[in-house]
């Protein structure tokens, strides 16, 4: 049985992605005079933003100043991210019945902050792993690593919620069981997992909470 639930943030406890790719869209066009598509631009959702931009081509020397725009062009779509639908309710009952919660993100600490701090949700989570914690990143095991060691859980009674194939290998080379996320996930056909849930809710029969 689990005794510990970890979770992703974007796309499996909040919807980012149009906050994520337009503000991106913004900044490559103000910034780069490009004009990108958002199915070129998918790839970036689980990554960290500084990887994300080396891999569209932003020099060395110009990714923190990029990644800052980017951040600072979020706010203009922040009307656009919302908690998932049985979030709230689900988190509620893990932390009535006493299970260990936290978060293993490619997000910084103040991007966790700005995007995640606001809805209240982290008053579930007992641990947090942003992309700061870390010198490798999803999908590198290393930040469910550092979870289980400041949390002391352990890995075969814990399992991790995510949302992408980046979420998925991450899980698997760290030895933790994988619940893809359905309800923010594009191509679930392709993600290899142990559990895939539709809903949020779903997990609470896979829990023995229901």
């Amino acid at each position: 049985m689990y005794t510990t639930i970890i979770f992703d943030i974007d796309g499996t406890l909040i919807n980012t992605e149009q906050a994520v790719l337009r503000s991106l869209q913004k900044l490559l066009k103000i910034n780069y005079n490009r004009e990108v598509d958002f199915s070129e631009l998918a790839f970036v959702l689980g990554i960290p933003g500084s990887v994300s931009l080396k891999r569209l081509g932003i020099k060395d020397n110009d990714i923190e100043y990029a990644n800052h725009c980017w951040n600072e062009f979020m706010g203009d779509y922040k009307h656009t991210i919302h908690v998932y639908k049985g979030i709230q309710q689900l988190l509620a009952s893990l932390k009535e019945h006493s299970f260990s919660t936290g978060v293993v993100t490619s997000k910084t600490k103040q991007e966790f902050v700005d995007d995640f701090v606001p809805f209240g949700l982290d008053q579930y989570m007992q641990y947090v792993i942003c992309a700061d914690d870390t010198t490798l990143h999803k999908p590198n095991p290393e930040p469910l690593l550092k979870f289980l060691d400041i949390s002391g859980a352990k890995s075969g009674a814990s399992i991790y919620i995510g949302d992408t194939i980046y979420d998925s290998e991450c899980a698997r080379d760290a030895g933790v069981d994988f619940g893809l996320a359905l309800w923010g996930c594009k191509h679930g056909d392709s993600i290899p997992a142990k559990y895939k849930f539709n809903h949020p809710l779903d997990m609470l029969t896979l829990l023995n909470l229901q």
